[in-house]
C-alpha cells in the first residue's frame, strides 16, 4: 500500500526557514503543500510540478513562478544576443575570465540566470522570505534539466537576505565581488495597468525598496570593479548620484558606478 500523501500548511513567517535550508527544495515526499501568508497577500501553492504565488488581493493575475527551463527565459537563453546584450554588456563580460555577481535583488532571478548562462558566477540575494522561495524552486527544477544542471547548481546561489544586511556584515563576505547588480523595485507608474503582472505581484509581496540609496552607497564601497543599478529608461538616477556611464536599451537603462 502506499504512503498516506502529505498536506501542509504553514504561515510564511517561516519559509525561510522551512524551504532555503538546503540548496533546493525537496517536495518530493508531499502531495500539496500550501503556505498562507499572515498578510493575507496570497498563497503560495507548492504542489508536485511548482511553487506558484496567487495573489488575494488580485487573482485575475494568475499564479507567478519561476521557470527557467522553458517560456521567455529559454528563449533569452537561446536568443537573447549573448555577450553583445545590454546587461552583459553593463557588467563588463568583455574578456575570461568573466566577473563575479554578487545580485542584491535577484527577485524571480531572470537576470542572474541570464549571466550564468553567459558564464558568471552569481550570489543573489532575496529579502522576501516568499519570493526566494519561488526562486529556490525554479532553481530546484533548473538543476534536473540536462542542459541547465551546471549552469543553476555551479554558477548561481541563492541567500534569503536583506541586501544591506549582507553589505555591513564583513564576515559574509570571503572576497570582494567584481561587480555588485541592483534592481531596485521600478518606481510607482501612473498607470497601474502598464505593470507587469509578475511586478505587480512582486511591489505587493516585497514593499518598495525604501533603502535603495543607502544600499547604493554601501555597495559602491564594496564592490572591486563597479556597481550596475538597472532602471527604467527614464527614471531618475538613485540618490541623485551621477554614474560614470550608462548603457540603454529600449526600455531599461543601465547605470554603471566604479568604486570609490
Amino acid at each position: 500500500m502506499n504512503a498516506p500523501q502529505k498536506n501542509i500548511a504553514i504561515l510564511v513567517n517561516s519559509l525561510s526557514h522551512e524551504l532555503l535550508d538546503n540548496d533546493f527544495i525537496d517536495l518530493s515526499e508531499y502531495s500539496h503543500v500550501t503556505k498562507v501568508s499572515e498578510a493575507h497577500l496570497g498563497v503560495l501553492d507548492l504542489t508536485k510540478e511548482q511553487a506558484e504565488f496567487k495573489s488575494l488581493l488580485e487573482p485575475k493575475l494568475g499564479a507567478i513562478f519561476v521557470d527557467f527551463v522553458r517560456g521567455k527565459a529559454a528563449h533569452r537563453r537561446l536568443y537573447g544576443g549573448g555577450k553583445r546584450q545590454p546587461l552583459a554588456r553593463a557588467v563588463g563580460m568583455k574578456k575570461k575570465p568573466y566577473p563575479r555577481i554578487l545580485d542584491l535583488s535577484a527577485g524571480l532571478g531572470r537576470d542572474a540566470f541570464v549571466l550564468a548562462t553567459l558564464g558568471c558566477e552569481v550570489v543573489m540575494l532575496e529579502r522576501s522570505p516568499i519570493v526566494a522561495a519561488l526562486l529556490a524552486d525554479g532553481l530546484r527544477r533548473a538543476a534536473d534539466d540536462i542542459e541547465l544542471s551546471e549552469i543553476v547548481c555551479q554558477r548561481m546561489w541563492l541567500l534569503p537576505l536583506n541586501a544591506l544586511d549582507y553589505l555591513n556584515d564583513k564576515s559574509k563576505q570571503v572576497e570582494p565581488p567584481d561587480v555588485i547588480y541592483f534592481d531596485p523595485m521600478y518606481p510607482e507608474r501612473e498607470k497601474s495597468a502598464l505593470v507587469k503582472k509578475e511586478m505587480r505581484v512582486l511591489q505587493m509581496i516585497a514593499g518598495k525598496d525604501e533603502d535603495a540609496a543607502t544600499v547604493l552607497s554601501r555597495a559602491v564601497q564594496v564592490a572591486s570593479r563597479r556597481v550596475v543599478v538597472k532602471r527604467p529608461l527614464k527614471a531618475p538616477t538613485l540618490n541623485e548620484l551621477k554614474p560614470a556611464t550608462q548603457i540603454k536599451s529600449k526600455n531599461t537603462r543601465y547605470d554603471i558606478y566604479f568604486p570609490a
